[in-house]
């Protein structure tokens, strides 16, 4: 085992005791394990993301979310939108809305050298197209685009580790997640701990709730300086040595409702029918 899985591994067993502790009577009750740090949406895909103070989680994430997407014209395969993959500049385009939009989707978008073009005019399709050797076009769809799940999660201590692990400034807009998660424990990789769980938002039952079903695979996304858009393999690379290529984790929502910063978590574990976790 490797120096840094070893330390990460120590690190993630101090948190299984406080899983066990919220045992009560053969079953699992609700702990929490946290507060809402920040909250990002990102309205075009792979474009800058903005930041909120309340957003609401519907059937298909966080409402306003990934709506928007360059397709690339000439794809025929089943993933043909354009992003920051094949052209990492695209995170330095910054979608806007006018003042007095009433939309929680953007009118236009301010390109890296602060032109201000029109959302699904031609000139910004010409400049992206450009810019990506191939013409493309906006698209809108109203239950989201999204690369394996609506929700992404991820706790600042393992945004930290990471960038311990790969010698960068800690930066958790390289991850473009909805919910950062400023935990309790503070142990870098224990939402792996969520997986199969719930998380539930504020202090009553009939809050927001997601269900973690998965750890989210990395891609070479989390390389871009989201300032500059130039690379860190590094990053990616700390990711796959320490963690398999897996940081952060994946949700669907089980549960409509608001989500805000301060926000109380709770995390229930999934049991069996003989109330095991």
């Amino acid at each position: 085992m490797r120096a840094d899985a070893r330390h990460v591994g120590v690190l993630v067993s101090l948190w299984r005791p406080q899983l066990n502790a919220a045992r009560l009577g053969g079953e699992m009750m609700p702990i929490k394990i946290g507060e809402v740090e920040k909250l990002f949406r990102y309205p075009v895909k792979s474009m800058m993301g903005e930041t909120l103070e309340v957003g609401n989680l519907g059937w298909h994430g966080l409402k306003g979310d990934r709506r928007l997407a360059f397709r690339r014209v000439d794809d025929r395969g089943g993933f043909p939108w354009l992003t920051a993959s094949k052209l990492p500049e695209l995170i330095l385009f910054a979608p806007q809305r006018e003042p007095a939009a009433d939309t929680e989707l953007p009118t236009h978008v301010r390109t890296p050298e602060g032109q201000v073009l029109s959302l699904f005019g031609q000139e910004l399709a010409t400049e992206i197209g450009h810019r990506h050797g191939s013409p493309v076009e906006m698209t809108h769809l109203n239950r989201g685009i999204f690369d394996e799940a609506s929700i992404s999660v991820i706790a600042s201590a393992t945004v930290a580790e990471v960038a311990r692990l790969a010698d960068q400034s800690s930066d958790v807009r390289r991850f473009r997640p909805n919910i950062l998660i400023a935990s309790t424990q503070s142990v870098p990789f224990e939402e792996d701990e969520w997986v199969g769980g719930v998380l539930s938002f504020g202090e009553t039952n009939d809050g927001a709730a997601i269900a973690i079903t998965n750890r989210d695979e990395r891609c070479s996304m989390v390389n871009f300086d989201p300032d500059s858009a130039r690379p860190a393999p590094e990053v990616l690379k700390a990711i796959v040595r320490a963690r398999d290529n897996k940081a952060g984790v994946y949700g669907a929502v089980v549960r409509r409702g608001r989500v805000a910063l301060g926000q109380p978590i709770f995390f229930e574990a999934a049991v069996d029918e003989r109330g095991r976790q």
